[in-house]
């Protein structure tokens, strides 16, 4: 749509841009209306890694705004490109090149840092917005153009020195209008529920004025609402109030604790403080749940405020853990290792600088800091060109020459010690002067002196961080435990990892030769066999089925039973491992398998169809590469001379030729795509089948008739058949490329297409439903259907439903919402607020950890933290395994066992409903977003 000439573009292109720029969380800086108007007028461009967009000196004609990706901004001194240095780099949501409003030279080069896609308005458009748009567009450009208060560099050194951390003054001098009406209504509540909370205390001979304590108001408020999930978090919503003044501690510190400490209402401050009326008392309790809301929502932001602002050495345990999990989201900060970025965590320090002009550091100084910027912006200005940039959320600066551009977050003196550090504990195994093993060193246990003044380690462990494959096998079957009958999650790690690195066809050797043969100490062969022993059958276990696709794996297990088979009739103590070991070659690893069986079958029924729409069904293996399919389909056509086949989407015009070497590609279809064959020359003439549109008609008639209850634990139900039959490896193939290893994910994508699938479903049925009131009822019944699937920890359903609603299609019709009873806006919003991405997702991850399984997770957010590990650290670090990356994944993998670690079991008291089964099994949807968004303006025609 962006491709297309702005002339061309229709209400409904404009909304799918829009709908686009929305995902983008940067972009809610700029005015709804600006954004509509750059959406008619802007131009797409995806750009390759390290291309050069403009440089310095050149003169503009576009300015532009990054959707996706980054871009480094290069100034050179002496105009020569070859001695530009890069002095930033732009995020998501920058906008930059306003110099076209006057022509003036580019004040730098900008290349991009990685794929990247941008928004670009030419300089006509461009003048034509600054002109209407003057006042809004301010806030986004950089000065002179934008806005900028005169004030000159800070002399404050608190936010510097530690000593002085408690003193920083807090960000906000006036409350906020919300936040002053959150404490009242708090202290309403209070006042009318709990009123012995608030009164005069004592405390060493001193009296306290109408006070509360710390701990109290953590229980009072743990007990109003669910959405309120551990003390923490309460923590971080007092948090709130305090920060703004709203609510103070008696001797003005900074920080709420959740402690035998005093606390005082800013009303409580004045003598004759007012009660609450009994009207106010009356209306309380629907507003407290909605100031619950607002604070659970910003309170995340005002602990991790907190938490910074604590010295260092008074960070307790789980401070680090909250500063350690931002820093695991920070994309600069991914090549660090996991030490260093628990070490980071113990130095970063919070500066709040709230008046705009304030000068950080200034050009030619030497450097002492880096910094990332929490929130608000930050102007780049390089001495005789003015302000070269903007960074905003997210971005960093500071002296790129520290460490590898490394992103600034602490003093650099900290950041060299914490390297100097973990270099001291790392341990280096050698082999012909090149590193086989790097292993870091850390106490396992301390000893305390008699006097409790001095603490020693008693031993070290020993963590594996890169290697060689069989060097970090050995590794890991000389540090087993043979007295422990749980998985060590290192090996664990191992086995469930090895497949990136060591496949089964490398790894079933060197398994066989570390089965030791040799006899004299048989004290020390025996346990080493039993390591070995003991290793295979955690292999075994972990991969399942997928055993069964390998003839090498198999013949391995079969030459190592008869090892160990006739090792037994020797050593007796062999013996018990031995049944186990029986019971999985003859069942050929199913019957031992404790991961999910596999849904799709070895081999599959799929439709391919002709240009002229009549179809062939052949039957392939799930794995099937396009070739093989080709050739299947050309059995019965006659002929294989140059065929295509071709990924036919219900848009028509989405034509994907697939690859010779693609695989599994009938679970990789759209929800209604098809996939044809087709010589060359007819490529242009495929059209889609009239099935792949869609319905025309809601299914309203039956719908209405069947229980939000019954759909929702039916739905649960399916979806469970579906995860639970998710292989754990499918998230590795995902993650790393199946195409590097020759196996298919069918299974992780039909859970994901699932997904898609509900909310079109939503989408669909809203939009088929041309009757207002109707509308609005079926609105209220998908909000109660989401309700019951958050019951059920049907988290994916959860989100496809509420992702459904918020589809521009369907949020656009106004009419509808505003005939939704309060009520059900409300379940609405709190719904949305759990899918609130800030702070990577924190409100679904607190909801997350609060529920026992079995749980049915937003799968697409799991797929994307392994992405994003995958993406940001290396698989190889000098030819070493990067072994600390391999954990990370792991740990991800884990959660998606943790979530199936106890069967779902279906409601003994819920009745069979076989029409409602049948319905939530056979969904039919429009996939195509344009048809969607025609059939909601005819429905709500966009108001003039």
């Amino acid at each position: 749509v962006s491709y297309k000439s702005p002339a061309e573009r229709s209400g409904e292109d404009v909304d799918i841009i829009l709908a686009r720029l929305k995902c983008v969380k940067a972009f809610e800086r700029f005015h709804p209306s600006l954004l509509q108007q750059i959406c008619l007028c802007g131009f797409y461009e995806c750009l390759e890694k390290g291309i050069t967009l403009y440089r310095q000196g050149d003169i503009g004609t576009s300015w532009y705004a990054v959707i996706s990706g980054s871009l480094d901004v290069k100034v050179s001194e002496t105009a020569n490109h070859q001695d530009a240095v890069t002095i930033c780099t732009l995020g998501i949501g920058t906008a930059f090149g306003e110099s076209i409003l006057d022509n003036t030279p580019r004040h730098a080069t900008i290349v991009t840092r990685e794929f990247s896609e941008l928004l670009r308005i030419d300089q006509r458009e461009f003048k034509s917005l600054w002109e209407k748009y003057r006042q809004c567009m301010a806030g986004l450009l950089a000065p002179p153009y934008g806005v900028m208060e005169s004030g000159g560099r800070s002399t404050d050194s608190e936010y510097k020195n530690y000593s002085d951390i408690s003193n920083v003054h807090l960000p906000y001098n006036v409350p906020s209008e919300k936040i002053l009406r959150a404490g009242k209504v708090l202290r309403d509540a209070i006042l009318s529920r709990a009123p012995h909370m608030i009164r005069d205390r004592k405390y060493h001979l001193k009296t306290y004025r109408q006070c509360c304590v710390g701990t109290e108001l953590v229980d009072w408020q743990m007990q109003q609402s669910s959405s309120v999930y551990s003390r923490i978090q309460a923590v971080g919503m007092w948090q709130v109030l305090l920060e703004e003044g709203v609510l103070n501690h008696v001797d003005q510190e900074l920080t709420f604790q959740d402690k035998y400490l005093f606390y005082r209402f800013l009303e409580d401050e004045q003598e004759d403080a007012p009660l609450p009326t009994e009207e106010e008392t009356r209306e309380s309790d629907e507003e407290l749940q909605d100031t619950l809301l607002l604070l659970s929502q910003v309170g995340p932001d005002a602990h991790m405020r907190m938490v910074l602002r604590k010295h260092p050495g008074q960070r307790a345990a789980d401070d680090l853990e909250i500063i350690y999990e931002e820093l695991l989201h920070i994309k600069a900060l991914s090549h660090l290792s996991t030490t260093v970025k628990k070490e980071l965590a113990g130095v970063l320090i919070f500066e709040s600088h709230a008046k705009a002009g304030t000068v950080l550091f200034n050009q030619g100084e030497e450097g002492t800091s880096w910094y990332i910027i929490l929130k608000g912006s930050v102007n780049v200005v390089i001495y005789g060109k003015g302000v070269v940039c903007t960074l905003h959320e997210g971005d960093d600066f500071g002296k790129l020459a520290l460490v590898n551009d490394a992103p600034r977050a602490a003093s650099i003196e900290d950041f060299n010690r914490i390297l100097r550090d973990v270099e001291a504990n790392t341990v280096r195994l050698k082999e012909h002067d090149q590193d086989v093993l790097v292993l870091e060193k850390s106490p396992s246990s301390i000893q305390t002196s008699t006097h409790g003044t001095t603490t020693t380690p008693s031993h070290y462990k020993y963590t594996v961080m890169s290697g060689a494959p069989e060097k970090i096998l050995e590794h890991f079957l000389e540090m087993m435990r043979l007295d422990s009958h749980l998985n060590e999650s290192a090996l664990d790690d191992f086995v469930l990892m090895h497949c990136v690195f060591i496949p089964n066809s490398q790894l079933c050797p060197v398994l066989m030769a570390q089965y030791p043969f040799k006899q004299e100490r048989l004290d020390y062969t025996l346990n080493n066999k039993r390591r070995v022993i003991r290793l295979v059958l955690q292999w075994a276990s972990v991969h399942g089925d997928h055993l069964q696709e390998e003839d090498a794996s198999l013949a391995f297990l079969e030459e190592f039973f008869v090892s160990v088979s006739d090792d037994a009739s020797v050593i007796p103590a062999l013996k018990d491992q031995l049944p186990e070991l029986e019971k999985l070659v003859k069942n050929s690893v199913p019957g031992l398998t404790v991961t999910p069986i596999v849904l799709c079958p070895h081999a599959v029924l799929f439709k391919v169809y002709c240009s002229d729409h009549t179809y062939t069904t052949i039957r392939v293996t799930v794995a099937a590469s396009v070739r093989e399919v080709i050739s299947a389909v050309a059995d019965k056509l006659g002929s294989a001379e140059d065929l295509l086949l071709v990924n036919l989407s219900s848009a028509g015009g989405e034509k994907v030729v697939l690859k010779p070497n693609d695989i599994s590609v009938f679970s990789t279809l759209s929800i209604n795509g098809r996939l044809f064959v087709c010589p060359r020359d007819q490529l242009d003439s495929l059209t889609p089948l009239p099935e792949q549109e869609g319905p025309s008609t809601g299914s309203l008639g039956s719908f209405e008739l069947m229980s939000s209850k019954d759909l929702a634990y039916q739905m649960t139900v399916y979806d469970w058949e579906l995860f639970h039959c998710v292989h754990e490896h499918e998230l590795i193939y995902h993650t790393f490329g199946r195409q590097n290893f020759k196996k298919t994910t069918a299974n992780m994508d039909l859970f994901l297409r699932r997904f898609n699938e509900i909310q079109l479903w939503v989408i669909t049925e809203i939009c088929l439903c041309a009757q207002l009131s109707k509308r609005v009822q079926m609105l209220k019944k998908f909000i109660k259907i989401a309700a019951h699937c958050k019951e059920y920890k049907n988290l994916n359903s959860f989100f496809a439903i509420i992702m459904g609603m918020s589809n521009p299609a369907v949020s656009r019709l106004s009419q509808t919402w505003e005939k939704l009873p309060s009520k059900f806006k409300k379940f609405y919003s709190e719904f949305e607020s759990l899918m609130d991405p800030s702070r990577n997702h924190r409100a679904y991850r607190l909801t997350v950890a609060k529920l026992d399984p079995p749980i049915i997770p937003f799968m697409p957010l799991l797929i994307k933290d392994m992405t994003f590990t995958h993406d940001g650290n290396k698989t190889f670090i000098d030819s070493l395994v990067n072994f600390e990356k391999m954990r990370m994944i792991a740990n991800t993998v884990r959660i998606v066992r943790y979530c199936r670690s106890l069967p779902f079991e279906p409601s003994q008291t819920s009745k069979n409903h076989p029409d409602v089964r049948s319905y939530v099994r056979q969904l039919t949807v429009i996939d195509n977003q344009r048809t969607l968004s025609q059939l909601s303006h005819r429905l709500e025609p966009r108001r003039t």
